[in-house]
């Protein structure tokens, strides 16, 4: 397979992803879970094995003096309302004025969290975020430490981590627009999706990476470096696309029987595997090529900077 001669074709459709997610992230943000704003989640349940009305749910809780954030329906019998923060006494009272107007209804589960907790949290999230990424490119820099033609080893690291990028950017504008359609929150548990993601985005990279690496150390048939790249595409796309086929397979076997709880996790978790797929395969690697190509025809950052870059 010709991957390498059509990698432009793999990072336009990537760039469109990509901004597409950035868009949408930037015009309509996400929808907070209370582990990040604070406030109280009520997940109420049918006992009559009929739908509810969420009319009468909300009308219950905001006739009871509650601001009511948002109110989703999870299935016909199934829906969760999100509050401002609550007592449980206060909770009770609205669900008895629900059962008095007609529903029946019983609650499933309630959750209370406070504002500073959930600043602290969204705070620790941004850091583990932040320290993961510092820690996957100083291990990407010691591990081709010793590639330095035709490519230094510092653009291996960086090509890396602009797949790495892609892969996170491409997971969170989607849940940018299912927050936007269907009202999805993100909590603490995405936080643990995205994590899992960026590890398992660099190790399928690096699979890649390596393989690129000792074939050019071995290159005895002196063959071109795009050449070169696309052996080692060849060579390990089997690997990556069986390793990741099976981690789909047990994905989608937990999103059907898993339960609600994990739903949403396991759905970022899918996302950010085929994207972690493709970018390793056709993203980094491509990456790596042009910047290849750009050297070969003398452009120098340093010159771009001070305005002389060769075009």
């Amino acid at each position: 397979m010709d991957i390498v001669g059509k990698r432009r074709i793999f990072l336009a459709i990537s760039g469109v992803a990509t901004v597409v997610g950035l868009i949408s992230i930037v015009l309509f943000g996400f929808k907070l879970a209370i582990d990040f704003t604070g406030g109280s989640v009520t997940q109420i349940v049918s006992t009559n094995n009929k739908a509810i009305d969420v009319k009468k749910i909300k009308d219950a809780f905001t006739t009871n003096k509650i601001q009511v954030v948002t109110i989703r329906k999870d299935s016909e019998k199934d829906v969760t309302v999100r509050t401002a923060t609550i007592t449980d006494a206060q909770k009770n009272k609205a669900l008895i004025t629900a059962n008095s107007n007609g529903t029946n209804i019983k609650e499933k589960s309630f959750n209370t969290l406070g504002p500073v907790i959930g600043g602290e949290t969204e705070k620790n999230a941004l850091m583990a975020v932040g320290l993961a990424i510092v820690a996957i490119t100083l291990y990407i820099a010691f591990a081709f430490r010793h590639v330095s033609k035709p490519v230094s080893s510092w653009k291996f690291g960086l090509s890396a981590i602009i797949a790495l990028v892609h892969d996170v950017l491409i997971v969170l504008g989607a849940f940018s627009l299912l927050g936007l359609l269907f009202g999805i929150e993100i909590d603490t548990l995405f936080i643990t999706a995205v994590l899992t993601i960026m590890g398992f985005s660099v190790h399928d990279t690096i699979v890649v990476f390596d393989r690129i690496r000792e074939n050019l150390l071995k290159n005895i048939h002196n063959l071109p470096f795009e050449e070169l790249v696309n052996q080692s595409f060849n060579e390990t796309l089997a690997r990556s696309l069986n390793t990741s086929l099976t981690v789909i397979l047990v994905l989608f076997a937990l999103l059907l029987f898993g339960g609600e709880s994990v739903r949403w996790f396991i759905v970022a978790f899918l996302i950010g595997i085929i994207t972690g797929t493709y970018s390793s395969i056709f993203v980094a690697s491509a990456v790596l090529v042009e910047w290849y190509d750009l050297d070969k025809r003398g452009f120098k950052f340093s010159k771009l900077l001070k305005g002389g870059g060769k075009k």
